[in-house]
């Protein structure tokens, strides 16, 4: 997570904004009027504000991909058959290329990794790592925000390319998840979504959310659903033992038909 020194909130990355005495409480396990005399004796304020909007970013810089980004390479082609995905279909249909041990660009070092371009209205707007190593302290990074053509916050991967009608998708979190699901998959790169990904959601006549497992997945999942049903969308829910990215394919294609049966 991240702290706002100006406004004075944590920003969690998959989840959004939280106030300051809540999460020193969660953190350490304490009640929140705890939090706040402890708080205080720092010097802190336990007051906090909501996030005020950001000015759009000027991008002073071209987007470009890292350095000795190459065609998928044998260790890349290992981890995705590993994870049961074909790595000519990702190639030939999502254009998902890899990294090499040293891959640099704007001093950070984007090696060993699978890289998914980012398209938007026709274009290349960002790009998205995923780490096959196991070992680095980030599993994913991004684009940096500078080079971005359009922030990857403010779209949905998979939506434009993959749809000609609006009509039904598949929202999950990540762009592994989309491709195991294929046609009717579109992620919003994390849990926590954005005011103009809900507006996007908003679009379509019929929205499945199928998020992680975990307590704070579902939290959201919740969230979102509620807020797409408020704006008239027709909403339905996946629930699985795994995630979608790792979910035997038969088992996705079973959880499709449950839902979109209708329409298949």
């Amino acid at each position: 997570m991240g702290f706002d020194l100006s406004r004075g909130y944590f920003n969690c990355w998959r989840c959004g904004w939280h106030p300051v005495d809540i999460t020193i409480a969660k953190l350490l396990g304490i009640r929140v009027s705890d939090a706040r005399i402890i708080i205080r004796e720092y010097g802190g304020v336990s007051k906090l504000h909501a996030p005020i909007k950001k000015e759009p970013i000027v991008r002073p810089k071209a987007l470009k991909l890292p350095s000795n980004t190459q065609p998928l390479q044998k260790q890349h082609k290992s981890y995705l058959l590993k994870r049961k995905y074909d790595p000519t279909y990702l190639q030939n249909d999502w254009h998902v290329v890899g990294t090499g041990p040293i891959s640099l660009l704007d001093g950070l070092n984007y090696g060993h990794r699978i890289l998914a371009p980012i398209f938007w209205q026709g274009r290349m707007v960002s790009f998205q790592c995923r780490d096959i190593t196991g070992k680095a302290e980030l599993k994913y990074l991004t684009c940096p925000k500078s080079r971005e053509i359009t922030h990857h916050k403010h779209i949905l991967y998979g939506a434009e390319e993959r749809f000609e009608r609006w009509d039904v998708c598949i929202c999950t979190e990540g762009v592994f998840d989309v491709w195991r699901i294929g046609k009717y998959g579109v992620c919003t790169f994390g849990i926590k979504y954005t005011p103009e990904q809900l507006r996007l959601l908003a679009r379509f006549e019929r929205v499945v959310v199928w998020f992680d497992q975990e307590k704070q997945a579902q939290e959201q999942a919740s969230k979102l659903i509620s807020e797409l049903r408020f704006r008239g969308v027709k909403t339905d829910r996946i629930f699985t033992d795994t995630d979608p990215g790792d979910t035997p394919a038969e088992q996705v294609k079973i959880e499709i038909y449950k839902m979109l049966g209708d329409i298949l």
